[in-house]
């Protein structure tokens, strides 16, 4: 049981890192533009050389 005096706060601490970490790609525009990626898969590349 006295292992549990460690393991709470290190998981607490842990939780707060990982929320931390998602705040802050919320605010540095991680997710802003989710259609550009799908979009840019269908696109052809015009600056390709063909195949031989």
């Amino acid at each position: 049981m006295s292992v549990l005096i460690y393991l709470i706060p290190i998981a607490l601490l842990l939780g707060l890192i990982g929320l931390a970490a998602f705040i802050w790609s919320l605010k540095s525009g991680q997710y802003e533009d989710l259609d550009g990626a799908a979009q840019r898969i269908l696109m052809e590349d015009d600056d390709r050389a063909p195949p031989p």
